[in-house]
């Protein structure tokens, strides 16, 4: 199973450690299924890691880590955004979902619009906690 993880949950799972998002992000290390990210991806963690709000409560050396377990996901270097998104920034991760035919895109960014949309081709677009109880 592929599963694509937005950045939010990623740093959710950096800062919450005893929530849904670190539950899947262990549950990934652990390998239960497989995590998509891209070239994308790690450069906007390295570069929303630095935000002056996020440095406050994010761990250098945990970032670090996570980047470095990353790489060792199934990486796409290059992404050809197809579909357009409420938020722009968010384009990538429907691109990712596409290129590697995930089976999942978890965000908890409600705003943003991804949930409402529900799925995108054959990737479902669900928040952590459906994820983890449906999968997990």
């Amino acid at each position: 199973m592929r599963v694509v993880l937005d950045t939010n949950i990623l740093f959710s799972a950096l800062i919450s450690p005893h929530g849904a998002p670190d539950t899947i992000y262990r549950a990934w290390r652990a390998a239960r299924f497989e995590v998509v990210t891209s070239l994308m991806q790690l450069d906007e963690i390295r570069r929303a890691s630095r935000y002056p709000k996020l440095q406050a409560i994010l761990q250098p050396t945990k970032v670090g880590a996570m980047i470095n377990n990353l790489q060792r996901a199934l990486v796409i270097e290059k992404l050809e955004i197809v579909i357009e998104t409420t938020d722009p920034d968010d384009a990538f991760l429907v691109a990712m979902a596409q290129a590697s035919s995930a089976d999942y895109l978890v965000t908890g960014d409600r705003r943003a619009g991804l949930l409402q949309l529900g799925h995108i081709d054959r990737t479902r677009i669900v928040t952590p906690a459906l994820f983890c109880a449906e999968v997990l």
